[in-house]
């Protein structure tokens, strides 16, 4: 069975960092792509940020670019979102979200991670 695996969430500082992991497994790591998701309160759940695993390419939001970092591991099957600068406003529920892809065009997922709080204070 498809599962992934949220971890890493808490409580940071603005202007502070955080490291979060997506562990997948039940499927061919290398063929498919990573998308992160969050969602914010209030908000609807938003893709901002991708990896295609099979060659590294990664695509980002406006909101993020420059500041968050996606990595990928597949000796262990984990992908990680680097998140540096973090804003309150990047308070959210954060998810990893296996996707057909990731070309920057959209954002998209099948099979999801149960969530990972992040909650950035002013």
């Amino acid at each position: 069975e498809v599962q992934l695996v949220e971890s890493g969430g808490g409580l940071v500082q603005a202007g502070g960092s955080l490291r979060l992991s997506c562990a997948a497994s039940g499927y061919p790591f290398r063929d498919y792509g990573i998308t992160w998701f969050r969602r914010a309160p209030g908000d609807e759940r938003v893709g901002f940020a991708c990896i295609n695993i099979y060659d590294g390419f990664t695509a980002y939001d406006d909101s993020v670019k420059g500041r968050f970092t996606i990595s990928s591991d597949s000796a262990k099957n984990t992908v990680y979102l680097q998140m540096d600068s973090l804003k309150p406003e990047d308070t959210a529920v954060y998810y990893c979200a296996r996707s057909w892809g990731c070309s920057g065009d959209y954002f998209g997922g099948d099979y999801w991670g149960q969530g990972t709080q992040v909650t950035v204070s002013s």
